[in-house]
């Protein structure tokens, strides 16, 4: 996240906060004004300036030395559009954390869940007996009333990766080819590990009963119902992806790939689909698999393999003839 948040800095962000907390603001400030001792001769500064800089001179900001001030003053008429909250300052951080990850993630799921609905989701499975009347509006509704206190939760990795406690880093060879390419698969492996306890532990009845029932109320999920769930449903499973960067390290931009391909991975598994056969049947935790998790709620708890399954003794195969379209199919004849 603090690519994305330097990207948005350079960007935009750099210009937004100049315009909404600017430096000049704080010059009228009683209280800089008299660590200055100033005279007279810099309050016209003041009753010259909008309503807004007087109202944006009384929230928080870093202090300025009295050199650094005594020296803005100096050339106060021709003060450059700077902000007085620098990159660093951790209020600005988190606001910036926080808008960047809600329009992140509302753009990420309505991106892929939208191509995923129109493109991969079969939507005879609509005419499902179990499927609810009006159950996409519903899935979308919950998701977005979801999103903003996940991201609350979410925030504290966020802020810890920003000021640098994660193991992120920059060069290729830092840690050499090897462990670049092999991270990738130790990062799979790791959260499909841990996403599997967590979802698993989801499933004791207490907790069930009041954190993970609601996504379990979309027994024929669409892609919109990828991300209908309890905040802190939504949150504790996403826990192992944020985790993973404080205990091995990962290249940056590799890290911001795999999270979108993640969300991506997330939406493709609730399109409800039953293609059996392939190939990689046994080994991939994909659509199928996860159908049938809805369908009969304590089997295939994996996130992308099915080994954490079949350890557990929780792996359900997918068969032709649990595919719900069945059903459909048998009502369409009747």
């Amino acid at each position: 996240m603090d690519l994305v948040l330097n990207i948005s800095d350079d960007l935009l962000l750099d210009k937004v906060y100049a315009h909404l907390v600017p430096l000049s603001a704080f010059l009228i400030s009683p209280e800089v004004v008299n660590s200055l001792n100033t005279t007279a001769k810099y309050l016209p500064l003041a009753s010259s300036s909008s309503t807004w800089s007087q109202i944006v001179s009384h929230l928080p900001h870093p202090p300025l030395s009295h050199h650094e001030l005594a020296s803005l003053y100096s050339n106060a008429q021709s003060l450059p559009l700077v902000s007085a909250w620098p990159r660093d300052y951790i209020p600005r951080q988190v606001a910036s954390l926080s808008v960047i990850t809600l329009v992140g993630i509302h753009i990420l799921y309505f991106l892929f869940a939208s191509l995923s609905f129109k493109y991969l989701f079969n939507h005879d499975m609509m005419r499902h007996p179990r499927f609810l009347e009006n159950q996409v509006r519903l899935e979308i509704q919950t998701s977005l009333q979801a999103f903003p206190v996940m991201t609350l939760l979410t925030l504290p990795w966020f802020q810890a990766e920003v000021m640098g406690y994660s193991k992120l880093y920059d060069g290729l060879d830092t840690y050499g080819y090897f462990y670049l390419f092999a991270s990738v698969p130790l990062y799979l492996l790791f959260t499909d590990y841990c996403i599997y306890w967590v979802h698993r532990w989801l499933h004791i009845p207490f907790i069930y009963k009041h954190i993970h029932k609601p996504h379990h109320k979309w027994i024929i999920p669409t892609p919109f119902g990828s991300h209908a769930f309890h905040p802190v449903d939504g949150y504790l499973q996403s826990v192992p992806y944020h985790l993973f960067i404080f205990i091995f390290p990962l290249h940056r931009v590799l890290y911001l790939t795999l999270f979108v391909l993640v969300n991506f991975w997330s939406i493709f598994i609730h399109d409800s689909d039953m293609v059996t056969g392939h190939i990689f049947e046994k080994a991939i935790n994909g659509p199928a698999h996860h159908t049938l998790h809805h369908l009969y709620f304590t089997v295939n708890y994996g996130q992308y393999f099915t080994w954490a399954d079949r350890a557990g003794g929780s792996y359900r195969q997918p068969e032709s003839h649990l595919d719900p379209l069945l059903e459909v199919k048998a009502l369409k004849k009747d």
